[in-house]
């Protein structure tokens, strides 16, 4: 047996990484690296014991339990065409100004973000209906693509968000905390890829054409037209923050909701596209259920080996500063972003990160903001930025490197805005506290 902590810790990040290394999927990987790692420290029986209730654990959690319902309620959403009603209402109103549909792009991005809680999702969905308007309007390809690939990030900040339901379980934190601590970061984005789409037409004018403005009756019709759209927002969010719902049932009352409206929606094989809604749902949930209970069976094994605490302790009493040491930690984050999915790059360092953080003397919720941003910017980040690809997985005749291009303004934004959270902690916990 090992009772070592540095010899401990050593093995089961070795193991893990070689698992990685393997192809293994990173849940399956977190999970054996724990078990054998704990196994060789207590013996194997127990360690396959603790496995049967860490997993238990998980499919009983309430904050897991939302996910599948999430996720649902996205797939639903996106089939029943809400996403074009958001982006349409955006279009009217802001539409007529020079970068006016980039911005609305960015909008729609956040409405629907407000429907999925998934950054691929809203980068896909929004790819399909803004990309070609864009297009047919005379935009700049890389403003048009910059907008979507960056807009879709707002899918994992904008609550409800599935990775901060991931973050609330592997903490230990309450999810709405998170939920209402992503409002003004998430508006706050909005905002500064707003000036970083103004700044860019300003200096050339030429990337985005001025359109015709439209009247108040379209701008009427635009907004009557997105009352689905609007009502499972108002019920889903509006319900959370008001107390009449808990996180789980909103979730639920946003499945009925939008399953009404795929219901009523017109489409040529309705039970073709539930059966891909379904399936498309399960394969989601499954992926991140295995990394929640690999991550928490990992988790477990570093707690009780004592090498979190032991980490922890040698790189608090080096002597950095504190903020020095977040900002190598959100360096790590960028790189891990860009080649990891983003519930990936965050369930594989929370166990480590997490306990530092906190003896480092920082808000758990701010964190969790923080870590959700620093992640949504890697998916952006070269090389292989997440969203970047599936944006040009869908975008015909659109090179990786004029996505690539595109997306720099809204870089700079996204870390004026981290830069501005990590100075003024305010902006993520006023309404929490």
């Amino acid at each position: 047996m090992l009772h070592d902590p540095v010899l401990l810790l050593s093995a089961g990040v070795a193991f893990l990484f070689l698992l990685i290394l393997l192809h293994v999927p990173i849940g399956a990987a977190m999970g054996f690296s724990g078990i054998v790692s704990f196994g060789l420290m207590v013996g194997f029986m127990p360690a396959l014991s603790t496995v049967a209730i860490e997993t238990a654990t998980a499919l009983t959690s309430g904050e897991l339990g939302t996910i599948p319902l999430f996720l649902l309620m996205g797939s639903l959403a996106s089939r029943a065409r809400l996403s074009s009603d958001i982006y349409k209402v955006a279009n009217a109103f802001i539409g007529h100004r020079r970068g006016g549909l980039a911005m609305s792009t960015i909008a729609g991005c956040a409405g629907f973000g407000a429907l999925c809680g998934s950054s691929v999702a809203t980068t896909a969905t929004m790819a399909r209906v803004a990309l070609p308007e864009m297009r047919e309007r005379g935009y700049a390809s890389e403003l048009a693509s910059g907008s979507i690939a960056a807009g879709g990030g707002l899918g994992i900040l904008i609550p409800p968000s599935i990775i901060m339901v991931i973050y609330a379980f592997l903490t230990e934190q309450f999810v709405l905390d998170l939920f209402v601590a992503g409002i003004l970061p998430g508006l706050l984005a909005v905002a500064l890829y707003w000036i970083a789409i103004k700044v860019v037409v300003t200096l050339k004018p030429g990337t985005a054409p001025i359109s015709e403005r439209q009247g108040w009756d379209a701008r009427w019709k635009s907004l009557t037209g997105a009352w689905r759209a609007l009502t499972v927002i108002v019920l889903v969010t509006g319900g959370i923050y008001a107390g009449v719902f808990t996180v789980l049932e909103a979730a639920s009352v946003g499945v009925i909701v939008t399953f009404v409206f795929f219901l009523l929606t017109p489409m040529e094989d309705r039970f073709g596209a539930l059966i891909a809604v379904l399936v498309e749902t399960a394969r989601s949930t499954g992926l991140i259920m295995l990394m929640a209970i690999g991550a928490n069976i990992f988790s477990y094994f570093l707690t009780i080996s004592g090498a979190a605490q032991e980490l922890v302790g040698t790189i608090a009493a080096s002597g950095l500063n504190r903020y020095v040491i977040i900002l190598l930690i959100l360096a790590m984050y960028i790189v891990l972003g860009a080649i990891f999915d983003s519930i990936a790059a965050m369930v594989l360092t929370l166990p480590f990160v997490f306990p530092l953080v906190m003896q480092l003397g920082f808000d758990p919720i701010w964190w969790g903001i923080i870590n959700v941003m620093i992640i949504e910017i890697g998916m952006i980040t070269p090389p292989i930025g997440l969203n970047v690809f599936v944006l040009y997985g869908m975008a015909d005749r659109l090179p990786l490197s004029t996505i690539f291009r595109g997306i720099v303004p809204f870089l700079v934004a996204d870390f004026v805005r981290v830069g501005l959270i990590i100075a003024f902690p305010v902006i993520a916990l006023a309404l929490v506290h």
